[in-house]
């Protein structure tokens, strides 16, 4: 494909170009004991997170295991982040994240991708300490290394890491599909936003239908 030529972010996903990447779906963020919450009473934590913890357990880790399963069929790479340090007292995190307190030790229980949706084999894991994929991995370069240039992005959460996520790699030159229904921000309001001002950087769609058109490209 010529992609200097495409005049249209509608483009259907090539196999051997794409990747498909899941932000941040980890035990720190998404099981009750994770260290996002310890600290918050459970009343407290039904508040403010209730809602979300409920979708994403029954929405969004299925989409994504879905999705996952339905790449690997069609050849396409799949590769995870997670919010991790690179040290164990987490020196090395960004001025953010030490602002916000978060701090998910190296090799924690904390930074495990969640058993759902668990990498198999040698898939890539990029553990970051900033919101942006692309400011605080090497993301990029092994992405060009793969010869990748598209990719179907999904995981937690919709307003901050998966935005921004999508943003940098439309700048850097991918074509990006955004699995609307396999990522979640803390309200529904959120997520919604988050979409609409996304529409402009990315083709948006559902799980079902990107499973449909995977399916059309598994491998003998």
């Amino acid at each position: 494909m010529k992609y200097r030529e495409l005049t249209s972010r509608d483009v259907p996903v090539h196999p051997e170009a794409t990747a498909f990447l899941i932000i941040d779906v980890q035990n720190f963020s998404v099981r009750r004991e994770g260290g996002e919450y310890r600290g918050l009473s459970d009343a407290e934590f039904e508040i403010r997170y209730g809602a979300f913890h409920r979708h994403v357990e029954a929405t969004v880790l299925p989409n994504i295991a879905q999705l996952a399963d339905s790449c690997r069929g069609a050849g396409i790479e799949v590769l995870y982040t997670v919010i991790e340090s690179l040290t164990l007292d987490g020196r090395d995190r960004s001025l953010d994240y030490r602002i916000t307190g978060f701090h998910v030790p190296k090799g924690s229980w904390d930074a495990e991708v969640c058993r759902e949706i668990a990498p198999v084999g040698d898939e890539i894991v990029l553990p970051k300490t900033s919101s942006n994929v692309f400011v605080s991995t090497n993301i990029d370069y092994i992405l060009r290394n793969m010869e990748k240039r598209q990719l179907i992005v999904a995981g937690l959460v919709t307003d901050q890491c998966v935005s921004s996520a999508v943003r940098d790699a439309c700048d850097l030159g991918y074509l990006v599909t955004l699995a609307i229904d396999a990522c979640a921000a803390y309200t529904v309001e959120r997520h919604v936003t988050a979409l609409a001002s996304l529409s402009g950087y990315c083709r948006q769609r559902t799980t079902e239908a990107l499973k449909a058109e995977l399916m059309g490209l598994r491998r003998p």
